[in-house]
This record gives C-alpha cells, sequence and structure tokens, in this order.
C-alpha cells in the first residue's frame, strides 16, 4: 500500500487549494472527498470574494494577495476561473439608519461609499429602489466556486497528486500519533493527515475523541437555472446577521453543546441576497440555522417561501423564477480567523478549516501554509496556531 507524505480530507475550496500547493512543493499528496460533486458550502456558495473586508494587519495582507492571486489564476492554473469584478451593493432595510451603518463599514481597508436608493438602483436596475433606506457599494471580486476547485484539482494532477472519492470514516490512530485515514472500502497510509473537510471537520475528528474549536451554521438558500435577465451587482444586505450567529455559536458558555447533535443555540435567521454567475444561474438566500447536528431537520419548504418573500422584495424579477433549494453547513471559527496548524497533542493531524468567508484569504493562506509546512518560516501562519487550538480543544488519549 502507498504511503503518502500527505492526506487532504476535503476537496471543497480549502481541500483543493492545499492540496494543490503541498503537491507543488514536490510531496506526494492524496486529496479524498465523500463525492463528486457534494452539497459543500463551496458547492452553493456566493463565489464572492470581499478582498476590501480586511480589518487587521492579517486579514489585509491576506486579502491584498489574495486579489492579485486571482487576478492572474487562470493562468498559473491554465483554466478558467469566471473571475470578474462586480460591484457589491449593501442594502439598508427600510427604517434602519444608513449613516449609522455606514459608519460600522469604516473599519475595513477599502471603506465601501454610502449611496442613495436611487443610485443604488442605477448600479442594479432590478433592485427597487423603494425596498430600501440606503445601502453602501464597493468593488467586489467573483469567481465561479466549482470552476475554480476544478482548475485546482486539474493542477494538481498534473503536479502528480492522487484524488480519490470515499467517505472518510475516522482516523488511523496509534498513541498520540495519527498515521492515516479510514473509508469503507479501505485505510489509506500518511506522514501526515490534513482535515479540510469545512463544517464537516468538527464531526470527523470527535469520531476520533478529538475536539477543536470549529463551529458550523446550517445555510439554506435557492439555486435557479439560467434566468433571461441579467444582474449587473452582487447583492447583500449591509446588516449581516449571520456574523451575530456566529459571534453566539462560539461564546465559552456553548461549548459543551456542541459536543452533542440535537442543541439549537439560537433562532434561525434570513439575510436576503442574491448573486448571478456568468452562465445565468442565481444562487439566492441566505437563511443560516444554528444546530448542533451536522445532519439537521429539512425545513425546505419553509425555507424556500421565506427566502422568496424576502429577495422578492429587493428585486421584484426574482419571486417567480423556478429553482431548488439546497442546504449545506458553513463552518467558522471564534475569532473570524481560520484554525490552521497541528493539533496539539496529536502527531500527525493538522487542521484547515474554519473559513467564515473563505474566497478572500483562503488562496495565500494555503500557499503561506504549504510553505510553513515544509520549513519556510511564515509570521503570518505562525499567529494562526497554538493559543487558538486551545480554546475548546479536547483530546482523548
Amino acid at each position: 500500500m502507498k504511503t503518502y507524505d500527505w492526506i487532504v480530507v476535503g476537496n471543497g475550496l480549502a481541500g483543493a487549494a492545499l492540496s494543490y500547493e503541498l503537491a507543488r512543493q514536490g510531496a506526494a499528496v492524496l486529496l479524498i472527498d465523500r463525492a463528486l460533486d457534494p452539497p459543500s458550502a463551496t458547492r452553493f456558495s456566493y463565489g464572492g470574494i470581499p478582498y476590501w473586508s480586511g480589518t487587521t494587519a492579517l486579514t489585509q495582507q491576506l486579502c491584498r494577495e489574495g486579489i492579485e492571486r486571482y487576478r492572474q489564476f487562470s493562468q498559473e492554473l491554465e483554466a478558467d476561473t469566471q473571475f470578474r469584478e462586480l460591484d457589491l451593493i449593501l442594502t439598508v432595510e427600510p427604517g434602519a439608519d444608513p449613516e449609522a451603518i455606514a459608519q460600522q463599514y469604516q473599519k475595513f481597508e477599502i471603506v465601501p461609499q454610502l449611496i442613495s436608493p436611487a443610485e443604488a438602483h442605477q448600479l442594479e436596475p432590478q433592485l427597487d429602489p423603494d425596498a430600501i433606506a440606503g445601502a453602501l457599494s464597493v468593488r467586489h471580486g467573483h469567481v465561479e466556486p466549482m470552476a475554480l476547485v476544478a482548475a485546482y484539482n486539474q493542477a494538481f494532477h498534473r503536479s502528480g497528486g492522487d484524488r480519490f472519492i470515499a467517505e472518510v470514516t475516522g482516523l488511523v490512530r496509534i498513541g498520540d500519533r495519527v498515521t492515516g485515514v479510514t473509508t469503507p472500502q479501505q485505510a489509506y497510509a500518511a506522514a501526515n493527515v490534513v482535515v479540510a473537510a469545512g463544517g464537516l471537520s468538527r464531526q470527523l475528528l470527535q469520531k476520533s475523541g478529538i475536539v477543536v474549536p470549529i463551529y458550523f451554521t446550517q445555510a439554506e438558500l435557492i439555486e435557479t437555472p439560467a434566468v433571461d435577465f441579467k444582474l449587473r451587482s452582487l447583492v447583500m444586505p449591509a446588516n449581516l446577521r449571520r456574523f451575530e450567529l456566529e459571534r453566539l455559536a462560539s461564546q465559552p458558555d456553548t461549548e459543551a453543546l456542541w459536543q452533542e447533535p440535537g442543541h439549537q443555540i439560537a433562532a434561525a435567521i434570513l439575510d436576503a441576497g442574491v448573486v448571478q454567475l456568468l452562465d445565468g444561474r442565481l444562487r439566492i438566500g441566505q437563511i443560516s440555522r444554528l444546530l448542533t447536528s451536522p445532519q439537521p431537520p429539512v425545513y425546505s419548504a419553509s425555507s424556500e417561501a421565506s427566502i422568496r418573500a424576502a429577495t422578492a422584495l429587493l428585486l421584484p424579477a426574482l419571486a417567480a423564477v423556478p429553482g431548488r433549494w439546497h442546504q449545506c453547513l458553513v463552518s467558522f471559527s471564534r475569532d473570524g480567523v481560520p484554525l490552521a496548524g497541528p493539533v496539539p497533542g496529536i502527531k500527525g493531524l493538522l487542521v484547515f478549516a474554519g473559513f467564515g468567508g473563505p474566497f478572500a484569504i483562503l488562496p495565500p493562506t494555503a500557499t503561506r501554509f504549504a510553505h510553513w509546512l515544509t520549513g519556510k518560516a511564515d509570521p503570518l501562519i505562525e499567529q494562526m496556531q497554538l493559543s487558538r487550538f486551545k480554546h475548546g480543544l479536547q483530546v482523548a488519549v
């Protein structure tokens, strides 16, 4: 049986990027995922690249590196990622104070501009100006998420990487060392295993008695076939309630609830938004639920009705578009910075997950992380290390 230098679990954006970067370093890498097209957060992502949104020296540096990478990715990966830059319109709901909300955005490296409802309508003619109190606008990057993953996978294969489709059911662990992974068919051996399975990372690690501070929301959205009208902009609410949900989810007093399924930590929220892909499809959403089960109950009919009603108020053309409801897990960390590093107390096991808003910072983080794993010093990666794993970390011996 072949022994790899690295097994990367998960072929969403995190796993695809990291496996490519490790293979580029000359390592023997196995990338393994449960399906060719799993219902992951990457698969149903908006694909937005908020390169303007850095608030710390670390995130600002990664955002700057990320957008420069995207601007030449199609050439580097030898495949079209469908990268573009477009206007992001952040809508302010009626009754809210646009000036107060604009003030909250002053912390970002590139500050969105406050605009009137009429100016928002000029940027996006499908937007009803009477449905908003105002808006913020900023230039925003965008890719087709699965086109980017496919480009990474193709480049990974050209670099000598292996990719298998199988569900990882557990870790092969001998004492304090992980030596591979198990699947229903067979085990695979490696010097190191990186769990990059997004919202499923916590569940996989807990099966081996390892708990790390990675959390998830259940996101619900509608995807449509290509429609016969065109949106010029990506539309999202200026007051994203999902961030407050994530804050509630990762409080120290909720940690015990995450050890077992069946808990609802907070009520569901709806952030009404929409993006149109270059092929004409729409992704409309989203509802976020804070449930500790990775296989939560299904609320498809009521969720779809709520999403449609909220988005049709903003963009009436969406009222009758055909589409299908979907759900996926969206992972995040306590402080908005991903967990990227070795799990303390377990040799050969690393985590690369918790990217709550991955597209802006994930590609440069994957590059830096792969270099760091091969012995190159990196101060940004080192900021993501031990102290951030400690809170909530449990390792069964």
